[in-house]
Formats: C-alpha cells, structure tokens, sequence
C-alpha cells in the first residue's frame, strides 16, 4: 500500500491508503470524481452488480483484493463525509461467508511451522486467535487447544466491535459446549480506527516477549502474518495457518 493524496477542485482533503491490487487506482479515481460531480454515492463504485453477487459466495482467497478495495472506499467516505452503510454492510457479508467456509477446513493440516525448518523444544504454548475471521470452535479446541493442552490464560482472542456485534452470541453458544465464554480467555474487545483486532494481537503477542514457546496464530490476513514472523524470537515455534 501507499499514501495517495485526495484533492477536490484544488484543495487538499487529506490522504488515504491505496491498496496494491489491479483495481484501487480505478475505484479511488472514480469514487473522487463521483463526489466532485456531486454524484449519488453508492458501493456501486467499488463493485457492480455481477461481482456483488458472485460474492454472495465463498471466494477463493477469501475476496481480498475486493474487501481492500471496500475499505478504501470506505476511508474515502470518512474523508470526505459521505455515506457508506452499504460499503460495511457488503464488507461484513463477505467475511461472514468467506468465514463460514473457512470452518470447514482441517487446521492441523493447515497449520504450518513458518520461522525455522525444524520444530525447536518449547515448553509453553500459546494461542493468538483473530475469532472474526476464523471461528470454527469446535475444531479449534479438537485440534489445537486440547491436544496442546493449552491454558485459558495463554488464549488470546480478538474481535472488531462490528463482527463482535454480529456473532457474538453464536460464539458464546459454541464455546458453552466447552464450559467457557469468551471471557474464559484473554478476550480483547477491539475500537474502532486503529485499535484494529490485528494490532491489538500483535500487541499482546509483543509485550509477553515469548521466548522457546509454541505460539499459533490463527487468521488468514497475510499483514498480520507477516508481522508476527518479523516479531517473533528465533527460540519459538511459530505456526500460521497456510491458505
């Protein structure tokens, strides 16, 4: 991504971040010129209606390229005060199908050792889990938590407030079968802005300053992968779920 600077009729109205896929160049100028023309705004900008309902089903990569170019739209409309209800409400769509298909997949076969070739001893384990965009209970406890034996208190789970809203009572009726809620963890009630599920994690992640652990991390955001390789001793065994 990079900073690209919004100007209407000359006059410099801040800046947003572009996304580095085939289309971003295309929304953002046709958002700019939409609003300079005193056009209806609409998520329509972003996606026409082919795409938006080709996305009504699980897509494979989990749409990224179309929910980066949803949230620049969006960031415009902060910007530049214009309403964009529809944009979030097809942006949670998407990631609550795409989610719902994610459930199905086999962690353990997914989960991959991504800091070293060879698995280092470790005598702790731990669990960073973005519960938004993987929430498939069950299969986490039957294949993670419990064969790992791994403690409430070294559970980190996190949730932005729009998902949290959607799911919560779901998530709360899954894990009941497990005698927890999600306050049974270290569970990280997310803001709005910048205190972002993702960074949140990796926070919590930086500040135990783990060192000859286990450490899962369950999201399929490829930032946030990144970041937590980078963040992570060579003494651990850092394991992220492969696409």
């Amino acid at each position: 991504m990079h900073k690209q600077k919004v100007s209407i009729e000359h006059k410099y109205r801040g800046s947003v971040e572009l996304p580095d896929n085939r289309d971003a160049k295309d929304v953002f100028f046709r958002t700019k010129q939409a609003y300079a023309n005193h056009e209806t705004m609409s998520v329509k900008l972003v996606l026409n209606a082919f795409k938006l309902k080709k996305l009504q089903s699980y897509q494979k990569g989990g749409a990224e390229d179309e929910l980066q170019n949803l949230e620049l739209y969006i960031e415009l409309g902060e910007l530049l005060q214009f309403n964009t209800d529809d944009a979030k409400k097809i942006k949670q769509s998407i990631q609550l199908t795409n989610d719902s298909a994610h459930t199905h997949f086999n962690i353990t076969k997914r989960l991959k050792l991504i800091n070293k070739k060879h698995k280092s001893k470790a005598d702790k384990n731990y669990l960073f889990w973005d519960i938004e965009n993987f929430s498939g209970i069950a299969s986490i406890f039957s294949q993670i938590i419990e064969p790992y034996d791994i403690d409430d208190e070294h559970i980190f789970m996190a949730a932005n407030p729009d998902s949290l809203y959607l799911k919560r009572a779901e998530w709360e009726a899954n894990l009941y079968d497990y005698g927890k809620t999600l306050n049974s963890f270290n569970f990280i009630k997310c803001g709005h802005g910048k205190d972002v599920a993702d960074t949140l994690l990796l926070d919590n992640f930086t500040d135990l300053n783990l060192k000859n652990a286990n450490v899962f991390m369950l999201t399929f955001d490829r930032d946030l992968k990144e970041r937590f390789t980078a963040s992570t001793h060579e003494s651990n065994n850092l394991f992220i779920m492969a696409k």
